[in-house]
């Protein structure tokens, strides 16, 4: 097997077209994502994103450390056929920086895939589906472009939206949530509050929206608040889904055992990377927990490797918010569009991730670059 000979890394600003709001955080202008590509002797290429936010995971430029200054001296020189030696490595090289680390076995399993002619679904484990359903965040403070949103989600075939609340008050989650249902009945609706609620007031507020039957709801209250998780979870008859609270496998373990939600979203970004994504999964399935594929502000990089891991985990079943590339962003970067089409995301076939992005693209978008 081939020897990674060579890494390089640019933090870059992508804009987006509208401001969003989450319980924990606004985006508005621009996105920071963190790009990688390792070089194997023969001059193949492979491709990694860190998609992170300072409110939830951490920031690029920890990122941008992360990968640059302690993670390189574990990969350059190494061959590729060590590749759990290297994530072992580079799990322990520095703490924390869940993203970069994403990035990292994003980037050696597109380098392998493209050596071996397979896509990256087939060394996860093999494809269980060939497309993903697409949910699409709905959360401008603008409610009335958001509406214009939902009229394009409809002509384009998307059927599942999930409204971000907590972020305002609780009569404009209510008000937004009668529009949609009232003028967008064959939508699929979920809510999620990013942690947004106030523990004195989080009962009744998701006891209201619940009225509404949402397909679920998704992390009301701070990560940390496991009991209140599990007494809103026990008191409400829509099923409630962890975020914030769940990570790794290391949080679904205890997730599992105090019974604070019937299912996770699971995020690459988060996890740490894309084997340990599928391994919260298939806890959650093992313990009869649902699974939903959750993003962060990612490119359509990051979609890829999120799609490929979808595709390889059965586990997860309720569809995946890749929606970025297609409805937030102004530009993506990758050198072909990421694939969405009537309202599901498909699945490449190509080797490695099935697209790469646009080197011109990612220069022309870096405010800061790193590599020999």
């Amino acid at each position: 097997m081939q020897q990674i000979t060579h890494m390089h890394v640019w933090h870059i600003q992508l804009p987006v077209n509208a401001r969003r709001d989450h319980g924990i955080g606004s985006v508005e202008h621009s996105v920071d994502l963190v790009i990688l590509r390792l070089r194997a002797e023969d001059g193949t290429e492979g491709w990694g994103e860190a998609s992170s936010w300072s409110v939830f995971t951490g920031s690029a430029e920890a990122s941008f450390a992360a990968i640059d200054r302690y993670i390189r001296p574990h990969v350059v020189g190494r061959p590729l056929a060590d590749r759990a030696a290297i994530l072992a490595d580079a799990r322990y090289a520095v703490a924390h920086c869940t993203e970069a680390k994403a990035a990292l076995e994003t980037a050696l399993l597109d380098l392998q895939g493209r050596i071996s002619g397979l896509p990256v679904w087939a060394l996860l484990g093999g494809r269980c589906r060939s497309t993903i359903p697409l949910s699409c965040s709905i959360a401008d403070p603008d409610f009335d472009k958001d509406l214009a949103l939902m009229a394009r989600l409809r002509d384009d075939g998307v059927r599942i939206i999930k409204l971000k609340t907590g972020f305002k008050d609780h009569a404009f989650d209510i008000l937004r949530l009668e529009r949609l249902r009232a003028d967008f009945p064959e939508f699929d609706i979920r809510v999620d509050y990013n942690q947004g609620l106030h523990p004195d007031t989080a009962l009744s507020q998701v006891r209201d929206v619940a009225g509404f039957a949402p397909t679920f709801i998704e992390q009301p209250v701070k990560a940390h608040l496991f009991d209140l998780m599990a007494r809103i979870r026990d008191d409400i008859n829509v099923p409630l889904l962890a975020d914030e609270s769940v990570f790794g496998p290391e949080d679904m373990g205890r997730a599992i055992q105090e019974r604070i939600a019937d299912g996770v979203s699971i995020k690459v970004m988060k996890a740490g990377g894309l084997t340990r994504a599928q391994t919260v999964a298939r806890m959650a399935g093992a313990a009869g927990l649902t699974a939903y594929g959750g993003d962060m502000f990612e490119a359509g990089l990051a979609h890829l490797a999120g799609t490929h891991m979808i595709a390889a985990t059965p586990e997860i079943t309720l569809g995946c918010e890749f929606y970025q590339a297609s409805y937030f962003l102004v530009q993506d970067i990758l050198a072909d569009p990421f694939p969405v089409k009537d309202g599901e995301v498909i699945v490449p076939d190509g080797p490695g991730l099935g697209i790469s992005p646009d080197p011109d693209k990612v220069a022309h978008y870096a405010i800061q670059r790193s590599g020999t």
